[in-house]
Parts: structure tokens; sequence; C-alpha cells
């Protein structure tokens, strides 16, 4: 280790971090709010086509009363939440007796159910909306290409990080932009319902979430599901992968430089002073969960030390993967997305609005993260945030702004 070089500071660390998570998902709402722009010109017909599973129990109509669409709306939010509620206790079971090949089948179907239909639909709105000349062989190879690479960058480990997590975000933006032709009622009602979900889902004693982040926790597996991850595993040219390993601190280290040596296995402390009163931040399908709640150290370990058999005394207690890394599940890249493309169908300002609203709720859950250290919802905060700053924009700002530009009024 290089005597000279100046340790990294906890802050500077977390803000690496947090870049790493703001910057995929603002891309995500960038373009789900371009596509909006571009290929709903007239949402009106868009919305009137569409239906799915949000919208079994009640089709909204233009010629219905407020009051209808609203409880046709809670209506459809209560029937999607309590399928996604079924499902996720689903998984909880199948993860619970060890079903693992199974799950990454499903997942891996789901993956390419979205990348080649909803993304050849996708391409098909496009090749229209521009005008592009394309014989119906190539759209095939295309297609099919994308999807399978897709499915394999996602869930195998050989490909660059930055394939993965831009196959990743692509996920996200197809799912989301189909959100965004629901019905506006059902969609703004549906945001907080999910949000609403998410919150009991991960903080109550039998929520699906918090019991399958604890059996995650207890087995020390990871569970296959579409998460991005703010640090992904660091690999050296010997291709033996480095895993930043977030473990509770039994004793005290009277020096910081010290290197420890327990099963075997060689490890030393990075950046002097190790005691961190952080945690670990992992992803179920929704939300981040951090792992310790006592004083943490960091630690490098070498994954191929694992063939020694003595390792896993060490690594007690580390959780979902041992990466050490800040996740958030790929429905919160979704649901953000939803909210700010139904924003951009109606004005611009209100997107910067939702989208600053959404991006201070997500420093506020990891801000929130790191005080608690106990698991947390990704959603909450920055859908409640969003959705206030959209109808706080529209019903006072946006005629604010109006008067003052009627009247020549600067500022």
């Amino acid at each position: 280790m290089d005597q000279n070089r100046r340790p990294v500071s906890i802050l500077e660390s977390l803000g690496e971090e947090i870049i790493r998570i703001v910057t995929p998902v603002s891309i995500c709402m960038f373009m789900v709010v371009l596509l909006v722009r571009v290929l709903n010109s007239e949402p009106s017909s868009s919305v009137a086509s569409f239906s799915s599973i949000a919208t079994a129990a009640y089709a909204e109509s233009d010629s219905d009363s407020s009051w209808d669409k609203l409880v046709g709306a809670l209506l459809n939010s209560l029937v999607f939440v309590a399928i996604v509620t079924v499902a996720t206790f689903i998984l909880v079971l199948l993860f619970y007796f060890r079903c693992i090949r199974f799950l990454k089948f499903y997942m891996g179907f789901s993956s390419f159910i979205v990348l080649g239909f909803l993304g050849g639909e996708m391409l098909v709105f496009l090749i229209e909306r521009f005008r592009i000349r394309i014989d119906w062989v190539t759209f095939l190879i295309v297609l099919i290409n994308f999807a399978v690479v897709g499915v394999l960058a996602v869930f195998m480990s050989k490909f660059s990080i930055f394939v993965t997590q831009g196959y990743l975000v692509s996920i996200g933006v197809l799912v989301a932009y189909f959100f965004t032709l629901l019905p506006e009622w059902t969609t703004w009602v549906l945001l907080v319902a999910l949000a609403l979900y998410d919150i009991a889902a991960v903080l109550l004693p039998v929520g699906p979430l918090r019991l399958l982040v604890e059996m995650v926790i207890t087995r020390d597996e990871d569970i296959p599901a579409l998460v991005y991850e703010a640090r992904p595993v660091i690999r050296e040219e010997s291709g033996l992968a480095q895993r930043r390993v977030w473990r509770e601190q039994i004793t005290q280290r009277e020096n910081h430089g010290e290197t420890a040596n327990q099963g075997g296995v060689d490890t030393s402390v990075v950046g002097g002073n190790a005691n961190l009163d952080d945690a670990r931040s992992v992803g179920a399908e929704e939300g981040m969960v951090p792992v310790e709640s006592s004083r943490l150290s960091v630690q490098l370990i070498d994954h191929g030390a694992r063939n020694s058999g003595q390792v896993e005394n060490f690594l007690e207690g580390i959780g979902l993967g041992s990466s050490g890394a800040i996740k958030l599940g790929l429905g919160d890249f979704i649901f953000y997305s939803v909210l700010v493309g139904r924003a951009a169908m109606y004005d611009l300002m209100m997107v910067y609005a939702c989208y600053l609203a959404i991006i201070a709720g997500l420093g506020i859950t990891l801000l929130l993260l790191a005080v608690y250290q106990k698991a947390l919802p990704a959603l909450p905060v920055s859908v409640m945030l969003g959705v206030l700053a959209y109808f706080l924009t529209r019903l006072l700002l946006e005629e604010f702004i109006l008067q003052c530009s009627s009247n020549l009024v600067m500022f």
C-alpha cells in the first residue's frame, strides 16, 4: 500500500456511491421523458388503447366524473398491489425452498419478454415516428440479438459491468414508458399505493420484502433479481474478485494499520481507520436495506480464498451478497420514471419539479439509511415528494408564472 496516499474519507466514498445511483436513475428518467415527448404527441389515443393488470378493475373514460375516476383508480390500485403482494410472497416461498434455478429461469424469461416484446413494440413506434426504412429480417435479427445479449449480460458476470448496467437501465426505460400509458387518475393513485405498499413490505415484521431480506442475510446468498448496484465487484488482472465486505466490529483495533489473519485469509484495513458508522445497503425488488446495525469495518477479501473452506466463519453475517455496495431495485427506477413521464405529458416545468423532488427524496432516504441503519424502502419519500411537487406546481406555481409572464414581471 502506498503510504503517501491520502485515505479516502467516509464522506467521499458515500458521495461517490450516491452519484453512481443518481446518475443511472437520472438517465432512466430522461429517456422516459424523451420517449413520452417524442411518441405521445396525442397521449389520449395511446391511453385509450392500452390495458394491463393495472386497469383490470376499471377502464377510465373522459366522460366519467371525477368521483368515478377516483373510485375506479383506487380499485385498480388495490388489484395491482394485491397481485404484487401475492407474487412477492410466492417469491419468498420459492427462495425458502431453494428453488434458485427456477427463479433464475423466471427472471431471465421475464427480462427476455421485456427486451424482446416491449423492446420490439418500442422499436416499431420509433420506426413509424421517424419513417426508418428497414426490412423485417433485419428487424428480427437485431431484436433477437438485443434480447438474448441483454439476458446474458444481466444474469452472467462475464460481461462488462457497463453493459450490464446499460441493459438494466434499458429494461427500466421500457417498462416505465408503457406504465405511462395508463389512465391519468390510475397512474397517480397507483404510485401512491405502491409507495405505501413498499413501506409495509419492508418495515412490517411480516412484510414479504423484509422476510426475503432476512432470509437472504441468514443464508448469505444472492437472490436472482433485477437490482442496480452502485459499486460493482472489483476484479484484478489475475481474475480473482475482490469484494468490499462490511463486517461487525467485534473488538476495537488499537493499531489501524494492523493486518488480520483469520482462517487462512489475509485481510487488510482499507484507508487506515476502518471504523464506520454506516451500513451496507442491498435491494430486493424494491427498496434499500442495510445489513448491520453496529459499528462496522470495511475490509478487502480475496474472494478466491473461498477454496480454503475456512472463510465461511469470517464472512458470517454479510447478507445479500458481499460487495458492500448500495443497491437499488429496478422497480424504483421504473416508478420514478413513470412519475416524471406522466409529468412530461402535461408540461416540462412539471418534469423539472418532479425530478428535483425525486432526487431530493432519494438523498433523504440514503441519509435516513445511514442514521437508522435498518431496512428502509426507497419509493415512499421520493414518490410522495414527487407527487406533491407535481400537484403544487400545477395548481400554484404554474398560475403564478403565467400571471407574471402576462404582466411582464421579470425576476
